[in-house]
């Protein structure tokens, strides 16, 4: 049952996410003159996000469209109903610039991927759109190390859904089980993609890192703290009776 295929996560798995957002929040509320209104930056990202959660949920349970739940996180987020498509648009456009200015990899990302390259193929499934992840991808350098690229909005299923993890083994021409997981979230990755078959790995950066695997439910997820650790998760497939301690 060798892994073949590696699929990845973007957001806060290769690209940094939470830094670009937070930096490009800061500069969008200066410019539009909106920081004033909030106590810090992390209490208007904090309502930022919560907002971007919620419309999120909408998106995913098939309540509005990837473009719909855009606009509607800017209604929101302004406190402004009446707000035209366009107008929406033209604002979500104006944050995107300065949000796009801080985007980054994480410092683990290229040396895992070279050392990867040769024994294993890539390829990416996210809950965003082809448009948004093809470009992000790009403008990062990277595109060119995944064979494709898979997001909710296209597939019609997100994450943690089976249907999603499944779609993309059928891209590869690969059963689940050949097929590792690389994502930052602990339910939408990790366990989504252990209860769809595949070899799960949860990047966890930001919490406490106790190593070792984990079983959720039946599912066994692997965790590690830095992309580093990879190489060695993959050759340690620990799905099938590994202890308990994730969760």
């Amino acid at each position: 049952m060798a892994i073949r295929a590696v699929l990845w996560d973007v957001d806060d798995t290769l690209f940094d996410y939470t830094t670009a957002d937070r930096s490009g929040m800061r500069a969008h509320l200066v410019a539009e003159r909106l920081l004033d209104g909030y106590g810090s930056v992390e209490e208007a990202l904090a309502h930022w996000r919560r907002i971007t959660d919620a419309q999120w949920a909408r998106f995913s349970a098939g309540e509005a469209s990837f473009e719909g739940q855009r606009r509607d996180r800017v209604r929101v987020f302004l406190g402004r109903p009446e707000l035209t498509d366009a107008e929406a648009d033209a604002w979500f456009e104006r944050y995107l610039r300065h949000y796009e200015a801080a985007w980054a990899l994480f410092p683990d990302v290229l040396p895992v991927l070279d050392a990867l390259a040769a024994d294993y193929r890539h390829a990416v499934l996210s809950n965003s759109s082809v448009h948004v992840q093809e470009r992000k991808l790009r403008v990062l350098g990277v595109r060119d190390r995944f064979e494709a690229v898979l997001c909710a909005a296209e597939l019609g299923v997100s994450k943690p859904a089976p249907e999603a993890f499944h779609a993309a083994c059928e891209a590869l021409e690969l059963a689940p089980h050949e097929v590792a997981y690389v994502g930052d979230h602990p339910e939408i990755d990790a366990l989504g993609a252990a209860e769809a078959g595949l070899l799960s790995v949860w990047i966890d950066r930001g919490g406490v890192h106790t190593g070792g695997t984990g079983d959720t439910g039946g599912a066994v997820a692997r965790r590690i703290a830095s992309l580093a650790e990879l190489p060695a998760a993959l050759r340690a497939d620990t799905r099938f009776g590994a202890p308990s301690t994730f969760g």
